[in-house]
């Protein structure tokens, strides 16, 4: 591996595609060569700049090329809508390049699951999942690492410690009450996205009918009840979790059980009874987890910044873990 590795970006306009530019450019050991539009259909469209990015990143985001984007990077990045990153991401590993995919193509393992929630998912191309404090492990040697969704980030991070250890009643609901900032749904406008629309409200969606419900629910072995809402905040998820506790579990066994699993990841910050707030984390790529204990019950609050470690941050993270460097490389 040479000293300086070289870094492509599909999708660099978007939002997960600028917040990655913003970290890799005060990456050590890592440079964008890189950075293109989206896939296919952008071939017209001239280079760019990216005004926000001045002085931080000066390059210039170009057309979309295959070649181009192959040849001049050994490690891409795919900020592009499913669909795109399903059809791109076995092409650019036959050329024997390593791939980090910020869409949901490659998040799950279960093929009926694959057909449902992402139906242009190729079916035979098993990627590591990139929930770095818990697959570490697998990563250096994975050419493709499918980066976990937003919503799946922060409830995985509080619950997974948990339910691995036992400490919840093996019959409780899982009840994930998600908050999430407009960015998540992409820079893509949309009637429901419309400023007019989210501003002075709160509203629910995808209820019984979220893929990142899908995802939760593969990871940690057992069924949630996830429901998302849109808040209008341009960045930010906060997740409310309700479950019940096996007897005997108090909130010092909760304490002793996240300090135990997340001393050593930087990332992962305990806040104890202080329930966490999204302007703590954003901007960041720190996860926040608190909880009180009541009796049998627990509530759990998580705070994370979507657009970072929901997306371009984990990646990033999982690319430094992959690499063999400071996992912290570029995020602090």
């Amino acid at each position: 591996m040479s000293s300086t590795i070289r870094i492509g970006v599909a999708g660099a306009t978007g939002y997960g595609g600028q917040e990655l530019l913003r970290l890799a450019a005060r990456h050590s050991a890592a440079e964008v060569t890189v950075a293109m539009r989206s896939g296919a259909g952008d071939g017209a469209q001239d280079a760019q700049e990216l005004p926000a990015l001045a002085g931080i990143w000066d390059g210039r985001v170009e057309p979309f090329s295959l070649d181009a984007l192959a040849g001049r990077a050994d490690v891409i990045f795919l900020g592009l809508p499913d669909a795109v990153s399903a059809e791109l991401a076995p092409t650019l590993l036959d050329r024997g390049r390593r791939v980090f995919d910020l869409s949901g193509a490659f998040r799950l393992r279960d093929a009926g699951a694959r057909r449902r929630w992402y139906p242009a998912a190729p079916p035979d191309r098993p990627a590591a999942y990139g929930l770095t404090e818990w697959n570490r492990g697998a990563l250096p040697g994975a050419e493709l690492v499918a980066c976990p969704g937003c919503y799946p980030t922060g409830a995985l991070l509080a619950l997974k410690p948990l339910v691995e250890a036992g400490l919840i009643a093996a019959d409780a609901d899982v009840c994930i009450d998600a908050k999430s900032g407009v960015s998540g749904a992409g820079k893509k406008p949309s009637a429901r996205t419309h400023f007019s629309e989210v501003h002075g409200s709160v509203a629910a969606y995808g209820i019984f009918a979220h893929r990142h419900g899908a995802e939760i629910e593969q990871e940690l072995g057992r069924p949630v009840t996830f429901v998302p809402h849109l808040v209008p905040l341009d960045r930010g998820i906060l997740e409310t979790i309700y479950v019940r506790l096996r007897p005997g579990v108090t909130a010092a066994t909760i304490g002793e059980e996240y300090a135990r699993v997340y001393g050593g990841s930087p990332f992962v910050r305990l806040t104890g009874e202080r329930p966490p707030e999204i302007k703590h984390v954003a901007h960041t790529n720190f996860c926040d987890v608190g909880w009180r204990v009541d009796g049998a019950r627990l509530v759990l609050v998580c705070c994370l910044d979507n657009l970072v470690k929901g997306a371009a941050g984990q990646a990033l993270q999982s690319f430094n873990v992959a690499h063999g460097l400071d996992e912290r490389e570029g995020l602090l």
